[in-house]
């Protein structure tokens, strides 16, 4: 397929490349038929051109203006062979066009204004009630530069009919019609321009930002940095920030993010710059501020005196990201269970002990603790990805992830794939691993699907989990349905050294053990529920989770500075 790919790359490049010439003599000859067709046949090619081709022309000076000023500069030819360049046609063409170039230049700047004034605003909200003019639409700040070329197909085309018909006129009504098209475009985005005054000032962006969230007075925030791929850690905890006691708001500083970010009624704030973001003051009023990863950009919010920093993690799991050394720098340390507490104990990264805090996991309160069962016994797959090393390497997707799929449906289950959003992000084995299981679910037809919806939705579809070592499998426990660990490495002492497996099957590469692990969804009570009863309380904790997290902020905004600062005003009672 790359081979032929490439071959009709040289193919498109070669036809585009040779109309030039052709044309060129086409209008010298003047020969108006060949003109037409081959001019007809250049603008073929170049619809088609791929955009990396593309790139590669214009780093020999063969770019995009060139092309076009090229077909642009024969169809003066040709009409000056035609009717003579002392007629009043040829010089409104050739006018006309340089015109079209000059007002192209001016479009695309405003264009491209309007696109920095909208687009790369120094903050960024949703939920807020700060009054900026609208965006201008999509088609009219992207159809510039390039793109606005393709308008002179109407004095290049109209020419060459005219040269066919002998009408003269024709160019020149062509080259109207393109200005006429480029005067609106124009006018419209100058019209915008001047709407975007308000937002053109960065100081007064952040201003009008400021005073909102001053209004508000957010409490808590939860602070996220990282790629848009990585969204689903924040998304996760928006449902639990919307139900706590105290005023919460999201802090995103990647600008993607916002646009990605799950739906929420809580404001939501993006603030790019490192600068913009220790200058921005609508945030003094904040007494904790949530960290669902560990990245570099945290720091810009660790520095914040009088803050009290918890790391929530965005899973509790066996796997390194959940006693990262890094996790030391936060005040507190927000886990599920006594599971959580045991696994920095014994990892002992310098995380303290007293500043770790158990507070269940509020998202899971909707696992049902039953599976739809019949007519189809459906199996949730749910594969954590390769990791950023091969220490972390605890996918399945690539040992034995379509062998598993495959047999899953060949014992006529219901399989639910729901891969990891990072699934294939660094590793070329595993992302060829997950087409390949793609490929197996789009031929198994009702009996298999890939999953879209929430996670915590395809859990209470499913009958039984086979996932690796992650925090999905320490949610799933919550349901108490049985589920199996993917021993991928083959480890005889995986239980001990991953708690979370410590009541699961243990599934290793060759698939030996599935035959009796699907035995066990025909009993009424398979050998291991008594051991994930115990295994859900040691991990999750008791109680009511959002009650415990909702007690969790509060005894962190109290042990605020700033939540003291607040109380020991003058007049009130300390």
């Amino acid at each position: 397929m790359g081979g032929s790919f490439r071959g009709g790359n040289a193919l498109v490049t070669a036809v585009l490349l040779g109309s030039y010439p052709v044309l060129v003599v086409a209008a010298l000859c003047p020969l108006p038929w060949v003109f037409a067709v081959f001019g007809a046949v250049s603008y073929a090619a170049e619809v088609k051109l791929p955009k990396e081709v593309a790139d590669q022309l214009g780093r020999v000076h063969l770019g995009a203006s060139v092309r076009f000023l090229s077909r642009e500069m024969a169809a003066v030819l040709l009409l000056a062979r035609t009717v003579g360049p002392e007629s009043r046609w040829f010089a409104l063409l050739a006018g006309g066009l340089f015109l079209f170039h000059g007002m192209r230049a001016v479009q695309t700047g405003l264009a491209l204004y309007l696109r920095r004034c909208h687009g790369l605003k120094p903050v960024e909200t949703r939920n807020l009630a700060v009054r900026f003019p609208p965006s201008p639409p999509e088609t009219l700040v992207n159809w510039h530069g390039v793109r606005l070329l393709y308008a002179d197909v109407l004095p290049v085309g109209l020419t060459a009919v005219g040269a066919l018909t002998g009408v003269a006129w024709l160019g020149s009504l062509g080259v109207a019609a393109a200005l006429t098209l480029m005067a609106a475009a124009v006018l419209a985005l100058a019209w915008h321009v001047r709407r975007a005054a308000p937002i053109a000032d960065r100081r007064n962006v952040i201003w009008a930002v400021d005073e909102q969230v001053r209004a508000y007075r957010p409490e808590v925030l939860l602070y996220f940095s990282g790629p848009a791929s990585s969204i689903y850690q924040a998304s996760m905890w928006l449902p639990v920030l919307e139900r706590v006691d105290r005023r919460a708001m999201i802090v995103l500083r990647e600008r993607p993010l916002i646009g990605v970010l799950g739906p929420t009624t809580l404001p939501v704030l993006c603030i790019p710059s490192a600068v913009d973001m220790m200058n921005f003051r609508g945030l003094d009023t904040a007494r904790v501020a949530l960290f669902a990863s560990n990245v570099g950009n945290n720091i810009h919010m660790l520095r914040t005196p009088g803050l009290v920093s918890v790391f929530v993690g965005h899973g509790d799991s066996d796997k390194e990201a959940s006693f990262n050394p890094f996790t030391k720098v936060y005040d507190q340390v927000w886990v599920a269970g006594q599971g959580g507490r045991d696994r920095y104990r014994r990892a002992a990264v310098g995380v303290r002990d007293s500043s770790i805090v158990e507070v269940g996991r509020p998202q899971l309160a909707g696992i049902q603790t039953a599976g739809p069962g019949l007519p189809y016994q459906t199996v949730l797959y749910a594969p954590t990805w390769e990791g950023w090393t091969e220490d972390l390497f605890h996918t399945s997707v690539t040992t034995m992830g379509p062998q598993l799929a495959q047999a899953l449906i060949d014992n006529a289950l219901h399989l639910i794939y729901k891969p990891h959003p990072l699934t294939g992000h660094r590793c070329p084995a595993t992302r060829g691993a997950h087409q390949r299981i793609l490929a197996i679910i789009a031929k198994a037809g009702p009996l298999a699907r890939v999953a879209t919806d929430d996670l915590y939705a395809c859990f209470n579809e499913a009958d039984l989990l086979v996932s690796d070592i992650s925090s999905v499998v320490a949610d799933f426990i919550a349901s108490g349905k049985p589920y199996v660990v993917t021993n991928v490495a083959g480890r005889p002492d995986f239980r001990e050294r991953y708690p979370t497996a410590r009541a699961a099957y243990l599934l290793s590469q060759d698939l030996n053990e599935l035959p009796e692990i699907l035995a066990q969804l025909d009993k009424d009570e398979d050998a291991l529920a008594g051991a994930r009863r115990d295994l859900r309380s040691y991990l999750l904790g008791d109680g009511d989770p959002m009650a415990r997290f909702n007690q969790a902020v509060e005894n962190a905004c109290r042990a605020s500075g700033r939540d003291r600062a607040d109380q020991c005003r003058p007049g009130a009672a300390c």
